[in-house]
């Protein structure tokens, strides 16, 4: 069983580093002698000189670091505060129809909305610092949070509830030991949604008023029609959102480590 386990494995990162590789093959030969303008694509050989300029020289006045440092610190402390609000916040709700009652017209009405939509109203009422840019950050994890920790709840078999109420348990015991721990692969579904949903939002965030961060570096070389720059950025961008992803994975392997099993 665990060598089937290993070969799925083995075939999965093969069939991925062979779809990376004919990916690469195919940008090798589209750009090969400029055959298109490197104002549409640059050629893999540029983006790695570019790279390594912005490694060496960075971007207007900030090393390409300092740019990633910038826009991981804005999402990291909206994330952080996203997660220590909604958690509690949409378990509650699950639990209690009144709170729902409460609180879900609220996240129905922000969730579908466009960042850009009600950003303008956020800088009116922050300014236009790092404090407006955090704040968006945070309404765009907030929300799959909460529906996932709802969710969560409320698909808890009653028959697990009647179970602990039958062995003398309480509420709070109900609450911890049994709806808690069913709603943990929930959570983490709405965990993984979230970090996506605000890294996206980064970029919007850092449009006005910015002067550092990855999001602010793409747009401000699309101004110059930096091409280099701009799909550098991109990439930088891809393999942070799915670092960030494979860590909350990792988290819940280990914290939800039953999720699959019989």
């Amino acid at each position: 069983m665990e060598g089937q386990i290993i070969n799925r494995i083995s075939k999965k990162y093969i069939v991925s580093i062979l779809t990376g590789v004919v990916f690469l093959g195919l940008w090798m030969i589209l750009t090969w002698n400029h055959r298109i303008s490197s104002i549409i694509i640059p050629s893999p050989a540029e983006m790695w000189n570019t790279l390594l300029d912005l490694l060496q020289k960075g971007y207007k006045g900030h090393t390409l670091w300092a740019h990633l440092l910038a826009s991981l610190r804005r999402l990291m402390i909206a994330y952080i505060f996203a997660v220590v609000t909604a958690i509690p916040l949409g378990l509650l709700s699950g639990y209690s129809d009144k709170i729902r009652a409460v609180f879900e017209p609220i996240i129905a009405f922000i969730r579908p909305l466009p960042p850009l939509g009600y950003y303008t109203i956020i800088i009116l009422w922050m300014g236009i610092g790092d404090s407006s840019k955090i704040f968006l950050l945070f309404l765009g994890a907030f929300a799959p949070i909460y529906v996932s920790c709802v969710a969560g709840v409320t698909r808890v078999k009653q028959d697990y509830i009647n179970r602990a109420r039958t062995l003398g348990a309480n509420r709070r015991q109900i609450f911890f030991h049994v709806i808690l721990p069913s709603s943990l692969p929930d959570i983490f579904v709405g965990l993984r949604n979230a970090m996506s949903s605000a890294y996206a939002t980064s970029v919007a965030a850092e449009m006005v008023a910015a002067v550092s961060g990855i999001g602010w570096m793409v747009l401000d070389a699309s101004k110059y029609l930096r091409s280099d720059v701009i799909f550098v950025g991109i990439i930088i961008m891809g393999i942070t959102g799915i670092l960030l992803d494979k860590i909350l994975l990792y988290l819940e392997k280990r914290i939800v480590f039953w999720k699959g099993k019989n």
